[in-house]
């Protein structure tokens, strides 16, 4: 089943920090992540944000303050997060979150390197809502 391998790390607890803006999860292998609802967003496996193959990722800013207004579950494998900016296409399986989490400092390290290429501030608003990333900037 997809985003479940053999002998992989479940989540045996998820908790959503509204104030602290994290979502808590605890894994079988005794590994728990805090991971900010901001690193989820711009990192969020949909189409809107990975594009539709190689070089067509989204850069995403002004995040930092966005909220998880929901978690649904997606059968045993997965869970779909609904943002406070209405995003709601990314299903985050198991082993994303556990990669999320244990590679945390690695993507904020991508993240602004990626938004220093781009000339842009990580609080920037989203220019382009069409969610293809079609232009040549």
């Amino acid at each position: 089943m997809a985003g479940l391998q053999a002998g992989a790390p479940t989540p045996q607890s998820i908790t959503v920090h509204g104030q602290s803006r994290v979502l808590e999860v605890g894994f079988s292998d005794g590994a728990t992540f805090r991971i900010p609802f901001e690193l989820m967003r711009i990192y969020s496996p949909s189409a809107e944000v990975q594009g539709h193959g190689p070089g067509q990722e989204v850069l995403q800013t002004g995040k930092r303050e966005v909220e998880l207004v929901g978690l649904e579950p997606v059968g045993n494998y997965a869970v779909q997060p609904v943002f406070s900016d209405g995003h709601n296409t990314g299903i985050y399986t198991w082993s994303l979150l556990y990669d999320l989490g244990a590679r945390q400092a690695e993507l904020w390290t991508d993240y602004e390197r990626r938004l220093a290429e781009a000339g842009v501030d990580r609080d920037a608003p989203m220019v382009d809502k069409g969610g293809h990333a079609c232009s040549s900037h």
